[in-house]
């Protein structure tokens, strides 16, 4: 029966198709707790073993130091447009060996673990894009981590302490004008052939753009397809996709100009070559490893992809939080600072919230990959779900900011991260495309317990392999579905909370009912839809959002669990834990309504969505708790500066920066104060005209005294200077911002 099965699909080309390049993506990595999460079983008691980093001591005096010193060396503002670091930083950097974060200490690297690397670029990314881009590059995806990974000891030997000096300066080359998230299809070659010496040589043609570092870069890593015409490796003519090293400095390679990628200033541009030649003993790995170019990326992304964008992403909305916080506890509106307004209150509720979880993913997932993890399907939710989160916050950021954000210059604390936020969600693989392909599709082949067994099966033509695969699949199914119905009918209740008590127990049973049903709608779906399911990118993207959100609950799971459950962070748990569910609850219900399968399609969406209905997973945070979180951002203290940690803070008292956290802390300093002046003007003592005009008469009246007087004066004249913006000439150019402005009243702004 099943031998007849195999070959009916086979006739009718029923079987699903995966070339080499989309297998090798699909298998590359490791599967994590996604698998649990995807299986309708999640054990949540091992999840909560799984290790949650902290920085050693050797990071955290890195970060203290080193880091802190260069990012107080640069001014923003002045590396417009060029985007060009003063020579005094790059000395700096290579002289504390900025280059070599996670190489090992054997080649002059600092052999710091993956939150270091993660927190160290983060910082940097809260002050400057360009600094953090030019640090990132060399300690990411690219000639580094490829030579330390899978190098010739002669290239170790070669290459890795000039790297890690920043002795050269390294670039990774793999778009190109046709090939952009589809990686796979480049176009630049390099063909084999014998050179004078008898030496086997490789000549490059190729033409890549996007390349951070690229206008900059002494050292290339180039992908390119080799073909090997007189088969002197042995694997035929086209051998595939390979990754080699070309020094910048040969002929025929082309350094381009560069592009503009909204105005961060970061080096990146276009690089060309035309007859390039290379030994092909340049080939990562040598000759033996022609032809695994692209294994070699995904296996490089599967981690890497996990570390580098959420961290500057995480790191940012962690600044962000600070900034636009104290900011609304500074500006004022109608007598009443702009933070106390419920609808301000809910974009800062967002921020913070999304502060917490996005770091609680950070270092769950830094966790991993510290321990030898390579989670594909993991760090592609991380790099999707954190970015993206990253752009809505920026957009809440703007709109609390109002006038003063979007005027650019050196007094806009989130100018730069509104421009830089895009960035993000591009590289590293699009977000539309994580999220439509690759969550979805690689983590069903990876994730599923007897699905890729089946494809295996159905491809090798083997009927006793299928019956097994099959007959397992169907218990697995009917398991789910009968696990899923109990679990709709009580709301959840009937699943265990362990390992947590009250009140974060009741997530924990709603966590596993979810992870229920997905694993029976992801069924439905491959089997009703088969093949065909790569192709419905709204409904593969609505999978996706469900294991990501599902995944991020965890994380924040974890964090609580870790930093020993702190009942001052449970506002922040319970927004972020309520927000989790809510968005899978949205997943699924777009699920079930765009069910259009024969036969099951409208049941589905009749039925599965009215119980759905009937028992919601979560609903979006209330507005009191969105009050409550906001309320976080608004105070100093304690849980405001965890939140936050490990952003930067300048050392310069003149800089805006300092003057917004002064400011902040002068408003809450200064609230007795202002008490007092309320309760004369109500009392008819003092007038209700500006402050600067009752202030002597409220030291004469004894209701003030002389300090008290010059505290709020002093806290009126920095106020003006958080509300001010920056001034530029006619000139159409942002490059000198006018340094002399009138200045205002005291007092005399609402």
């Amino acid at each position: 029966m099943f031998a007849w099965l195999i070959r009916f699909l086979k006739a009718r080309r029923l079987l699903p198709t995966i070339s080499g390049t989309e297998r090798a993506a699909l298998e590359a990595g490791t599967v994590w707790i996604e698998a649990d999460l995807f299986s309708g079983r999640p054990d949540f008691r091992r999840f909560m073993q799984e290790a949650y980093p902290a920085l050693s001591e050797e990071e955290r005096a890195f970060l203290d130091g080193p880091v802190e010193e260069v990012v107080n060396m640069v001014r923003p503002w002045d590396l417009l447009p060029s985007g060009e670091l003063p020579e005094s930083v790059w000395t700096f950097l290579r002289r504390h060996r900025f280059f070599g974060l996670m190489l090992p200490k054997d080649y002059e690297g600092h052999g710091f673990g993956s939150l270091g690397f993660s927190s160290i670029v983060g910082k940097l990314a809260t002050h400057s894009m360009p600094l953090s881009s030019i640090v990132l590059i060399p300690n990411s995806i690219g000639p580094g981590e490829l030579i330390a990974h899978y190098g010739t000891v002669e290239q170790k030997e070669r290459w890795l302490r000039r790297l890690g000096r920043g002795e050269e300066i390294p670039a990774f080359a793999l778009t190109e004008p046709t090939a952009g998230s589809d990686a796979a299809s480049i176009v630049s070659s390099g063909e084999l052939f014998r050179a004078a010496d008898g030496s086997l040589a490789i000549r490059l043609d190729f033409d890549k753009r996007y390349i951070t570092l690229g206008p900059i870069a002494t050292l290339l890593g180039l992908a390119f397809r080799l073909r090997d015409p007189e088969n002197f490796l042995g694997k035929g003519e086209d051998v595939g996709i390979t990754c080699g090293l070309v020094p910048t400095n040969l002929p025929g390679v082309e350094i381009g100009q560069r592009h503009d990628p909204m105005g961060t200033a970061f080096p990146v541009g276009p690089v060309r070559g035309r007859g390039v030649v290379i030994p092909a003993s340049n080939i990562f790995g040598g000759v033996e490893y022609a032809g695994c170019g692209w294994q070699m990326l995904m296996d490089a992304l599967a981690g890497g992809r996990a570390l580098s964008l959420p961290g500057t992403a995480a790191t940012a909305i962690k600044a962000a939080a600070r900034r636009v916080g104290a900011y609304a506890a500074i500006r004022e509106q109608f007598g009443v600072a702009i933070g106390r307004m419920e609808g301000v209150q809910e974009p800062l509720s967002r921020i913070a919230g999304r502060a917490y979880l996005m770091d609680a993913v950070r270092v769950f997932t830094c966790g991993a990959v510290g321990r030898g993890q390579k989670p594909s399907v993991v760090s592609a939710m991380a790099k999707y779900q954190l970015t993206e989160l990253a752009r809505q916050s920026a957009l809440d950021a703007m709109d609390v900011m109002g006038g003063k954000g979007i005027c650019r210059g050196p007094r806009n604390p989130m100018g730069d991260g509104w421009m830089g936020a895009p960035i993000g969600i591009t590289v590293e693989g699009a977000n539309i495309l994580t999220r439509t392909l690759i969550v979805f599709g690689q983590g069903s082949l990876r994730c599923h317990p007897y699905l890729a067994r089946e494809v295996r099966a159905l491809e090798n033509g083997d009927p006793s392999e299928l019956r097994r695969a099959l007959f397992g699949h169907a218990f697995y199914f009917v398991r789910n579905s009968l696990r899923a119905a109990f679990l709709t009918l009580s709301r959840g209740l009937l699943a265990s909370g362990a390992p947590f008590s009250r009140p974060v127990s009741r997530y924990v049973k709603k966590l596993k009912w979810a992870s229920s049903l997905y694993a029976v709608l992801a069924d439905i779906a491959l089997g009703t839809s088969g093949p065909a399911l790569k192709a419905r990118g709204q409904m593969t993207g609505r999978f996706a959002d469900a294991l990501s959100w599902m995944f991020v609950a965890t994380a924040v799971l974890r964090r609580f669990e870790a930093e020993g459950r702190p009942r001052e962070d449970l506002p922040l748990v319970h927004w972020s834990l309520s927000t989790a569910l809510a968005e899978i609850q949205r997943a699924f219900e777009g699920i079930l309504a765009n069910f259009r399968a024969p036969l099951v399609g409208w049941p589905l969406r009749v039925f599965g969505t009215l119980a759905l209905r009937l028992s919601p997973l979560g609903s979006p945070p209330s507005d009191r708790l969105k009050s409550e979180v906001a309320s976080l951002l608004l105070v100093p203290g304690e849980t405001r500066d965890r939140l936050t940690y490990g952003t930067f803070l300048p050392r310069d008292p003149e800089s805006h920066l300092a003057i917004l956290e002064e400011t902040f802390h002068l408003v809450h300093q200064a609230a007795p104060v202002m008490k007092k002046i309320h309760s004369a003007r109500k009392a008819g003592t003092l007038s209700r005209g500006p402050l600067a005009a009752v202030l002597a008469p409220a030291v004469e009246k004894g209701v003030l005294s002389t300090e008290e007087a010059d505290l709020l004066r002093r806290l009126e004249r920095l106020r003006a200077e958080i509300y001010a913006v920056d001034e530029f000439g006619p000139e159409p150019s942002l490059e000198n911002p006018t340094e002399e402005r009138e200045e205002l009243p005291v007092g005399g702004l609402a």
